[in-house]
């Protein structure tokens, strides 16, 4: 059973930068497409991107238009795990980050966007950027 932990929250100062992780077990991200999201109170699920694995120790990874520039999903193999780093933090990226993981690939790509193809998710870690 694929089971995901996110770690690497708290509070950070607006312009700083941080890295989540989310490590799986249960698999290997290779073989997982894995998305990352956000919520804030009173918020919908924003999606923020996701990666795949694309060859050996290879990652591909796209974005909202929101958040590309600022964020960076990278995939680490040893760790068994993806990474997002979020650069020049604002108050408002403050949420609880979640990652999942769909089980396989999709045959087209605009399955990755959608949260209802991800059937593991992690607990979530808490970002909280003061300004």
């Amino acid at each position: 059973q694929v089971h995901l932990v996110e770690s690497g929250g708290g509070l950070v100062q607006a312009g700083g930068s941080l890295r989540l992780t989310c490590t799986l077990s249960g698999g290997a991200i290779s073989s997982h497409p894995m998305v990352w999201i956000r919520q804030s109170p009173g918020k919908e699920r924003e999606f923020l991107g996701h990666a795949r694995s694309i060859g050996i120790n290879t990652y591909y990874a796209e974005y909202a238009g929101s958040v590309k520039g600022r964020f960076t999903i990278s995939g680490d193999n040893a760790e068994n795990a993806v990474h997002l780093t979020i650069n020049s933090l604002k108050p408002e990226d403050t949420a609880i980050y979640y990652c999942a993981a769909r089980q396989g690939f999709c045959s087209d790509n605009g399955c990755y966007q959608d949260l209802q193809q991800y059937a593991y998710w992690g607990q979530g870690t808490q970002v909280t950027v003061s300004s």
